[in-house]
């Protein structure tokens, strides 16, 4: 007997292919099953009596780039103890649902990619609505916490706030948990669910300069080391060398306010990294003002310290350009010693362990992709769901 290679391609247990019909658009196979003893769902007898039949088209997989439906001949069963007429169940259907389990699953495993739930409907052949009764059926819980814990908020737009906050494993690279907003009480809430063993396990706790992470950080995670990420500290000197710059040109002719703005680059880049002919046009900038100048070494000197491999020399060149920037007279580089001076214990183990909250901004960049395509996702709960889907 030969095999029937059209039901092994269509990989399902126990039906039987009765017709194949084509168009331009979409491909439909009716199917049906052998009849079989089924157990009565109200008193639980056997039975294998059929009452009536009932057909059923069904979304599945795409075929040959098709929308393809299975239309299924099903079969109701009458229960000859108790009279109860109940539908045969089939291994690839769910109970109440036109779409195949598989296409379900296909569903699932495409809300992955970074795309629109718009999107995914049209490629899965169903509704929009149907993608979002998906994704409310996904769960997700957080992982129990490592050695290292980082925090940082995005701007979410969600029905719970304008900003979320994002939890991140920065040693795993991994996102531990979105949560709906960034206020102090929620925040608080949240951390005192979490096993006290858990928390005390934590080593290195991971913030921007924000104040409140601090204090939380140090009332839930007594054991672990604060330390501020190496990109919010560093732009500090970046702020205030632009500002100098903004500054110096309300004091320059039109044509020279133009040029110092075109040209803004040559300052705020490395100058070793700069070509000789980008150096001669720095150069030639920073000779209109000794506060140029100044901030300018300030910046590249900050630069080397933080490009440092030793952490006892980056200590006291820290302080030391504290120092210098404290007596500069340029009041963008006191405001930002200042700050440093504020923050010195948490910049300082940014130095000393090197880690930072680069993958946090990795994944912060990808929620603003999903976040766009969509064009906002208003509910929380499934725009958190879509970002670990999308993340983990």
């Amino acid at each position: 007997m030969q095999p029937n290679y059209s039901k092994v391609l269509l990989d399902i247990e126990d039906i039987f292919i009765k017709k194949i019909s084509h168009s331009d658009s979409n491909v439909k196979i009716h199917i049906e099953t052998k009849p079989t003893y089924q157990i009565c769902p109200n008193c639980g007898t056997e039975t294998k009596r059929i009452h009536d039949y009932r057909t059923q088209t069904i979304h599945d997989l795409p075929f040959q780039l098709k929308d393809t439906y299975l239309v299924l001949r099903k079969r109701r069963y009458l229960c000859t103890s108790c009279n109860k007429r109940f539908l045969e169940k089939y291994s690839f259907l769910a109970r109440y649902q036109q779409r195949t389990k598989r296409l379900t699953c296909k569903i699932a495993d495409m809300l992955r990619s970074v795309d629109s739930i718009k999107a995914v409907a049209a490629r899965s052949n169903v509704s929009p609505a149907t993608v979002q009764r998906i994704l409310d059926t996904i769960d997700y819980h957080c992982p129990k916490l490592k050695d290292s814990i980082s925090i940082d908020e995005f701007k979410g737009n969600a029905d719970t706030g304008k900003y979320q906050c994002i939890l991140v494993n920065p040693k795993q690279k991994s996102v531990l948990d979105i949560l709906p907003d960034r206020t102090t009480a929620h925040l608080s809430s949240y951390f005192r669910e979490i096993p006290r063993d858990e928390r005390y396990r934590v080593k290195f706790f991971l913030c921007d300069m924000y104040q409140p992470y601090v204090d939380l950080a140090h009332s839930y995670f007594p054991n672990a080391t604060v330390i501020v990420d190496k990109y919010h500290f560093i732009r500090q000197v970046t702020w205030a060398i632009e500002n100098v710059r903004k500054r110096l040109q309300k004091t320059m002719p039109a044509p020279l306010q133009k040029y110092y703005k075109r040209s803004h680059k040559l300052i705020l880049t490395r100058y070793q990294k700069l070509k000789d002919e980008s150096k001669k046009a720095c150069d030639l900038m920073l000779e209109y003002n000794d506060d140029s100048r100044l901030a300018h070494r300030l910046k590249e000197q900050f630069y080397d310290i933080c490009q440092d491999t030793k952490y006892t020399r980056q200590r006291e060149d820290f302080y030391s350009w504290i120092k210098l920037a404290e007596n500069s007279n340029i009041p963008e580089f006191e405001k930002c010693a200042k700050t440093y001076r504020r923050w010195s214990k948490e910049i300082l183990n940014a130095f000393k362990y090197g880690l930072t909250n680069g993958p946090t901004e990795d994944f912060n960049n990808k929620i603003k992709v999903l976040k766009r395509i969509s064009y906002g996702i208003r509910n929380f709960e499934r725009f958190r769901t879509r970002i670990l889907l999308c993340t983990r």
